[in-house]
């Protein structure tokens, strides 16, 4: 019997988070705090107040944050770079890199990180980049699970990517509107 408890609990848990409403909206300076520690409790690699408001002072429609109600649960920021594209060999190219993204663990598995990506790729796409890549975590199965979902393939490896020496796997994405996974109206 509490093999049967635990499973309704958890698919009521389930339930209710996939049903969570939330918003996207472009990150504000008042949210700085917030996004810190939603990055603090999220991953282990912390960035200093100072590199989220240079990020977002350079590409700030790609920096996204989603509520719940009046609580920042989750954020997304991106940067533009020029490089070779990982996509076109030895093509010099406009790049959009997704540089941290992270959902408070208690509203995981209600689509905001899905969400969040697809804002931040049509906004790249808006500044002209032809392309965008991130680094994920090779023991992350459930981040590379939706980038793939997210049409995101695998371009290479980074051997000790990771201040702990964790493997990087880096995934890309073309950006030409067509291909891009829409919105499903949240925003």
């Amino acid at each position: 019997m509490p093999y049967s408890v635990h499973a309704i609990t958890c698919g009521a848990r389930i339930a209710m988070l996939t049903e969570t409403k939330f918003s996207l909206r472009q990150f504000d300076t008042k949210d700085l705090e917030s996004v810190i520690e939603i990055n603090r409790t999220c991953l282990p690699e912390n960035y200093a107040s100072f590199f989220f408001m240079d990020t977002f002072q350079n590409c700030a429609s790609a920096f996204r944050v989603a509520q719940v109600g009046t609580q920042t649960v989750g954020y997304i920021m991106c940067r533009i770079e020029h490089g070779f594209s990982d996509i076109k060999r030895l093509k010099f190219v406009r790049k959009g890199h997704i540089i941290s993204i992270a959902v408070m663990p208690e509203y995981r598995r209600a689509s905001i990180a899905s969400e969040l990506v697809k804002q931040a790729l049509n906004a790249l796409q808006e500044m002209k980049a032809d392309e965008c890549y991130l680094e994920v975590r090779e023991t992350n199965e459930t981040a590379i699970k939706l980038y793939e979902k997210l049409k995101f393939s695998l371009a290479r490896r980074v051997p000790h990517y990771y201040a702990d020496g964790a493997e990087a796997l880096v995934m890309v994405v073309k950006l030409d509107g067509n291909d891009l996974p829409s919105q499903n109206g949240q925003a």
